[in-house]
Protein backbone atom coordinates (compact mmCIF):
# COMPACT_ATOMS: atom_id res chain seq x y z
CA UNK A 1 0.00 0.00 0.00
CA UNK A 2 1.66 3.18 -1.18
CA UNK A 3 0.63 6.70 -0.14
CA UNK A 4 -1.83 8.18 -2.62
CA UNK A 5 -1.38 11.89 -2.07
CA UNK A 6 0.52 14.28 0.16
CA UNK A 7 -1.91 16.98 1.24
CA UNK A 8 0.92 19.17 2.53
CA UNK A 9 2.59 19.29 -0.88
CA UNK A 10 -0.57 20.69 -2.47
CA UNK A 11 -1.10 24.46 -2.09
CA UNK A 12 -4.78 24.22 -1.14
CA UNK A 13 -4.20 21.12 0.99
CA UNK A 14 -1.46 22.92 2.93
CA UNK A 15 -3.64 26.02 3.38
CA UNK A 16 -6.53 23.96 4.80
CA UNK A 17 -4.11 21.85 6.83
CA UNK A 18 -2.70 24.93 8.57
CA UNK A 19 -6.18 25.91 9.73
CA UNK A 20 -6.82 22.31 10.82
CA UNK A 21 -3.58 22.38 12.81
CA UNK A 22 -4.55 25.69 14.45
CA UNK A 23 -7.78 24.13 15.74
CA UNK A 24 -5.83 21.16 17.07
CA UNK A 25 -3.34 23.49 18.80
CA UNK A 26 -6.21 25.31 20.55
CA UNK A 27 -7.35 21.93 21.91
CA UNK A 28 -3.82 21.12 23.07
CA UNK A 29 -3.61 24.48 24.85
CA UNK A 30 -6.80 23.77 26.82
CA UNK A 31 -6.79 22.55 30.42
CA UNK A 32 -7.60 19.01 29.29
CA UNK A 33 -4.65 16.91 30.53
CA UNK A 34 -2.13 16.20 27.75
CA UNK A 35 -2.13 12.50 28.61
CA UNK A 36 -5.92 12.40 28.22
CA UNK A 37 -5.66 14.13 24.86
CA UNK A 38 -3.14 11.54 23.63
CA UNK A 39 -5.09 8.58 25.06
CA UNK A 40 -8.29 9.75 23.34
CA UNK A 41 -6.46 10.33 20.06
CA UNK A 42 -4.84 6.91 20.28
CA UNK A 43 -8.12 5.12 20.98
CA UNK A 44 -10.00 6.80 18.12
CA UNK A 45 -7.06 6.10 15.78
CA UNK A 46 -7.05 2.42 16.76
CA UNK A 47 -10.76 2.15 16.01
CA UNK A 48 -10.34 3.91 12.66
CA UNK A 49 -7.29 1.88 11.65
CA UNK A 50 -5.10 4.94 11.10
CA UNK A 51 -1.54 3.61 11.22
CA UNK A 52 0.07 7.03 11.07
CA UNK A 53 -1.97 8.36 14.00
CA UNK A 54 -1.53 5.20 16.09
CA UNK A 55 2.21 5.57 15.52
CA UNK A 56 2.15 9.29 16.40
CA UNK A 57 0.09 9.02 19.58
CA UNK A 58 1.87 5.97 20.98
CA UNK A 59 5.20 7.75 20.46
CA UNK A 60 3.91 11.00 21.99
CA UNK A 61 2.67 9.11 25.05
CA UNK A 62 6.00 7.29 25.42
CA UNK A 63 7.97 10.51 24.97
CA UNK A 64 5.86 12.13 27.71
CA UNK A 65 6.82 9.33 30.09
CA UNK A 66 3.66 7.23 29.98
CA UNK A 67 4.40 3.66 31.10
CA UNK A 68 4.26 1.05 28.33
CA UNK A 69 1.50 -0.82 30.18
CA UNK A 70 -0.87 2.15 29.84
CA UNK A 71 -0.06 2.64 26.17
CA UNK A 72 -0.45 -1.06 25.43
CA UNK A 73 -3.77 -1.33 27.25
CA UNK A 74 -5.58 1.56 25.56
CA UNK A 75 -7.33 -0.83 23.17
CA UNK A 76 -8.53 -2.88 26.17
CA UNK A 77 -9.09 -0.02 28.62
CA UNK A 78 -12.34 -1.48 29.96
CA UNK A 79 -10.51 -4.66 30.96
CA UNK A 80 -7.61 -2.92 32.69
CA UNK A 81 -6.87 -1.21 35.99
CA UNK A 82 -4.40 1.44 34.84
CA UNK A 83 -6.76 4.26 33.84
CA UNK A 84 -8.39 6.76 36.21
CA UNK A 85 -12.16 7.24 36.31
CA UNK A 86 -11.80 10.50 34.37
CA UNK A 87 -9.64 8.83 31.71
CA UNK A 88 -12.18 6.01 31.42
CA UNK A 89 -14.94 8.59 30.89
CA UNK A 90 -12.88 10.25 28.14
CA UNK A 91 -12.08 6.92 26.48
CA UNK A 92 -15.77 5.90 26.53
CA UNK A 93 -16.64 9.29 25.02
CA UNK A 94 -13.95 8.83 22.35
CA UNK A 95 -15.27 5.40 21.41
CA UNK A 96 -18.91 6.44 21.25
CA UNK A 97 -18.08 9.65 19.40
CA UNK A 98 -15.99 7.66 16.90
CA UNK A 99 -18.48 4.83 16.34
CA UNK A 100 -21.42 7.06 15.41
CA UNK A 101 -22.53 4.75 12.61
CA UNK A 102 -22.43 1.78 14.99
CA UNK A 103 -24.29 3.42 17.88
CA UNK A 104 -27.85 4.49 17.19
CA UNK A 105 -27.72 7.27 19.76
CA UNK A 106 -24.13 8.41 19.37
CA UNK A 107 -22.74 9.33 22.78
CA UNK A 108 -24.96 7.78 25.45
CA UNK A 109 -26.49 9.77 28.30
CA UNK A 110 -24.53 7.56 30.72
CA UNK A 111 -21.20 8.44 29.10
CA UNK A 112 -22.16 12.11 28.87
CA UNK A 113 -22.95 12.12 32.60
CA UNK A 114 -19.53 10.60 33.35
CA UNK A 115 -17.82 13.24 31.23
CA UNK A 116 -19.80 16.00 33.01
CA UNK A 117 -18.77 14.52 36.37
CA UNK A 118 -15.04 14.59 35.62
CA UNK A 119 -14.51 17.61 33.36
CA UNK A 120 -15.40 21.29 33.46
CA UNK A 121 -17.09 23.12 30.59
CA UNK A 122 -13.85 24.21 28.92
CA UNK A 123 -12.48 20.67 29.10
CA UNK A 124 -15.71 19.28 27.68
CA UNK A 125 -15.54 21.75 24.79
CA UNK A 126 -11.96 20.62 24.16
CA UNK A 127 -12.97 16.96 24.39
CA UNK A 128 -15.84 17.36 21.91
CA UNK A 129 -13.58 19.12 19.41
CA UNK A 130 -10.79 16.62 20.09
CA UNK A 131 -12.93 13.64 19.15
CA UNK A 132 -14.18 15.42 16.02
CA UNK A 133 -10.68 16.51 14.97
CA UNK A 134 -8.95 13.15 15.50
CA UNK A 135 -11.68 11.42 13.54
CA UNK A 136 -11.22 13.93 10.73
CA UNK A 137 -7.43 13.46 10.83
CA UNK A 138 -7.84 9.68 10.77
CA UNK A 139 -10.06 9.93 7.71
CA UNK A 140 -7.67 12.25 5.89
CA UNK A 141 -4.71 9.96 6.51
CA UNK A 142 -6.54 6.69 5.80
CA UNK A 143 -7.99 8.10 2.55
CA UNK A 144 -4.53 9.21 1.41
CA UNK A 145 -2.96 5.95 2.70
CA UNK A 146 -0.41 7.70 4.87
CA UNK A 147 1.53 4.94 6.60
CA UNK A 148 2.67 4.73 10.20
CA UNK A 149 6.22 4.21 11.36
CA UNK A 150 7.99 7.44 10.54
CA UNK A 151 6.52 9.83 13.12
CA UNK A 152 8.99 11.65 15.38
CA UNK A 153 7.66 12.84 18.77
CA UNK A 154 7.06 16.59 18.84
CA UNK A 155 6.65 16.84 15.07
CA UNK A 156 3.04 17.99 15.22
CA UNK A 157 3.72 20.83 17.62
CA UNK A 158 6.65 22.07 15.54
CA UNK A 159 4.56 22.03 12.34
CA UNK A 160 1.53 23.70 13.94
CA UNK A 161 3.44 26.55 15.57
Amino acid sequence: MEPRFNLNENELGAKIGKRFANTSMAIMQSSLPKSTVELVELRASQINGCGYCVDAHTKELAAAGEPAVRINLVAAWRESTVFSDSEQAALAFAEEGTRLADANLGVSDETWALVRKHYDDDQIAALVYLVAMINAANRLLVITRTKGGSYVPGAFESVAS
